[in-house]
């Protein structure tokens, strides 16, 4: 058995979330996004990608 090596994903909070639904704000927050310019790394699944998707607009990420 070979042992697989997850991926990260280094998600920022480059816009703000203030305006937009309550909705989105509880995915930034959900993501672990707290403020602005914050950074935080999470696995690569499906879940995380799918949040991603709805605030793409104010996050950005890289993958590592």
């Amino acid at each position: 058995m070979t042992a697989k090596k997850s991926k990260k994903l280094h998600i920022k909070l480059v816009k703000s979330p203030i305006g937009y639904s309550r909705r989105q704000k509880g995915t930034v927050r959900a993501l672990g996004l707290r403020r602005m310019n914050q950074s935080v790394v999470q696995e690569d699944n499906q879940v995380i990608r799918g949040m991603i998707n709805k605030v793409s607009h104010l996050v950005k990420v890289e993958e590592l």
